[in-house]
């Protein structure tokens, strides 16, 4: 969950402008600036293993893969997010502080983090023409939630649990369950 709105009524290039300067991370909602909340060991892993081996499994495409550090717009609702990973593959998307454009978006979930993760991200990023999938993976167990976008922009959900292989037909990767949660402290 968000904590409080550091500052409100902010325009955009003043967002911009604030977390380029700024050591801690910031989302951006209709004029509401809101911190990230810290991220947990198991949140870091899992991110770090589904970004290196998107960016293995990709090298060499016309798809370019961005970390936690590349915020993505959201033009139709005036927003912009850090997603644990994304993928753009569209090579008019040359801004070089967010991009608007992607395919593939990536969060870890937290009970912290769920409710504005599979309900207010969910819908934000639906907004992205561009945006084919959206995959929420879960930290506290071996679960992930895939939303793929289907004939007249429905949407499509798939769980997999233990055992399975995710195979993200937006940028024709699959890694199996043990890769994603490799190193995964479950308590």
């Amino acid at each position: 969950m968000y904590s409080q709105a550091k500052y409100t009524d902010s325009t955009i290039d003043e967002y911009l402008q604030f977390d380029l300067e700024s050591l801690v991370r910031y989302e951006y909602i209709n004029g509401q600036i809101y911190p990230l909340l810290g991220e947990s060991y198991n949140l870091k892993i899992i991110s770090e293993n589904i970004f290196s081996r998107l960016r293995t499994q990709l090298y060499g495409t016309n798809c370019h893969v961005f970390a936690s550090d590349m915020k993505v717009r959201i033009e139709p609702i005036n927003a912009f997010y850090y997603p644990e990973a994304s993928v753009v593959k569209d090579s008019q998307d040359r801004d070089t502080y967010f991009k608007s454009r992607p395919c593939l978006i990536v969060e870890v979930i937290s009970p912290i983090t769920e409710r504005i993760d599979r309900i207010e991200k969910l819908y934000s990023y639906r907004q992205i023409p561009s945006l084919q999938e959206y995959v929420l993976v879960h930290q506290s167990e071996m679960k992930i939630e895939v939303y793929r976008k289907t004939y007249g922009n429905n949407w499509l959900l798939e769980t997999l649990a233990e055992e399975t292989i995710l195979k993200l037909q937006s940028v024709e990767v699959e890694m199996t369950m043990a890769e994603i949660y490799e190193d995964v402290e479950f308590e």
